[in-house]
């Protein structure tokens, strides 16, 4: 039993650590591609405020339904094999992206990116969960998220270093061959889930029991909701700040270095809120993390409209507002045990994916109706309020991941 524990802490837990961080480095870069190069499509396609709100939204739609099969595939059919299948179609999709020829096929390829990206992402916090030692896993779950910024920061830059026209397609064209040439290294390095193969078999209990039976059922309609609630505000914020900062007044390159700074503080808090959940302070992360986002959203409303002002508010909103999303990804694997946790874990990802839709539809109505910048980013502050009281919440009824 104590080799059991020591061992995943060694080569196999880091090796997994490694190599699924540079699966959501690329899965980062991706799911913020289309808000860094917003301003450019929708030249480029000639869009209005509701078209450029679906090209938000398309790649959510199919990230809700990659991560509910995803999830329960690999529940069945093991963490490493839908992962790396995953990988592999989020690539192939985001290089057609680059390729799009009108709005129809444009919105297609990313929705087929959004499945790919979705098959993903609940089989990055399986793993590193499952190869993690019971006292780290927190710590390797923010250490995995950070990787998420990371990547949205390098697709800013992407963005920034290029000036034409056309360079937005050299984002997705980076974006798409990166992950396709990283499945090699998948399928010869990756460990599969250790839990996994203890277990001997795989899942056959239905959906519903694997997501509501054995008192399960509060605490996955809690964290659904607050995955919505607070996906939400985040995917407002990725898409439409660029967008939202070019309306106040700042130039396009501008906007592209507040969005790299916004990533840059997410993804240093991501790993210092995955340390800080693994110790005593886990319960006060939550009220510190979803009032500070507010916080900085008010700061960055009532501040001047300049570049430094702007840049320092999206690295305080970034860092604040992905802790948020690094507690729920860090609590979800936990409420579910490993026999079922990739549907549980999908599910949650996949529910709260409509509040990553919703978020830049939202936005959209809001200034189609004629919202300022400003007023846009008030509506998140009630939103947050929801989304923290249920997530603290969760957190004094979590209990640690169970191998059962």
């Amino acid at each position: 039993m104590g080799q059991a524990v020591r061992e995943p802490a060694g080569r196999t837990a880091w090796l997994t650590l490694a190599l699924c961080c540079a699966v959501s480095v690329f899965e980062g870069y991706d799911l913020q591609a289309a808000g860094v190069v917003a301003p450019r499509v929708r030249a480029a396609f000639d869009l209005g405020p509701d078209q450029l709100g679906w090209f938000f939204s398309a790649a959510t739609f199919g990230l809700m339904l990659g991560a509910a099969i995803g999830g329960r595939l690999s529940d069945r059919w093991g963490r490493k094999a839908v992962l790396v299948a995953s990988v592999a179609a989020f690539g192939a999709m985001s290089v057609a992206t680059a390729y799009s020829w009108n709005v129809e096929s444009l919105l297609a390829a990313r929705f087929l990116t959004g499945v790919g990206l979705g098959g993903a992402l609940p089989n990055l916090l399986a793993l590193v969960t499952e190869n993690a030692p019971a006292n780290r896993r927190h710590f390797v779950v923010g250490a995995m998220y950070a990787g998420l910024p990371t990547g949205g920061a390098l697709a800013a830059l992407t963005s920034a270093v290029g000036v034409e026209p056309e360079s937005w397609k050299n984002v997705f064209l980076v974006g798409g061959f990166a992950p396709l040439l990283l499945t090699v290294p998948l399928l010869l390095f990756l460990p599969d889930s250790r839990e996994q193969r203890q277990l001997g078999t795989r899942e056959r209990a239905g959906v519903a029991l694997a997501l509501f039976g054995e008192g399960r059922a509060a605490r996955t309609v809690a964290l659904w909701t607050g995955f919505f609630l607070a996906l939400l505000a985040m995917y407002l914020l990725l898409n439409w700040l660029p967008s939202l900062l070019v309306g106040r007044g700042l130039s396009v390159r501008d906007a592209s270095w507040v969005q790299m700074l916004f990533n840059i503080g997410g993804a240093l808090a991501s790993v210092a809120t995955g340390q800080l959940m693994d110790g005593r302070w886990r319960t006060a992360c939550v009220p510190v993390a979803f009032v500070s986002t507010i916080a900085a959203l008010l700061a960055m409303a009532a501040s001047p409209a300049s570049p430094i002002a702007a840049m320092l508010c999206g690295l305080a909103i970034g860092a604040t507002v992905s802790s948020t999303q690094t507690i729920l990804y860090a609590l979800a694997p936990g409420q579910y045990p490993t026999a079922v946790r990739g549907t549980g874990v999908g599910a949650a990802v996949s529910v709260g994916r409509l509040g990553s839709a919703a978020g830049p539809l939202l936005a959209a109505a809001l200034i189609g109706g004629g919202s300022s910048a400003n007023q846009v980013l008030m509506a998140l502050v009630p939103v947050l309020l929801v989304a923290g009281a249920l997530t603290w919440w969760l957190t004094l009824r979590s209990r640690p991941a169970s191998p059962r």
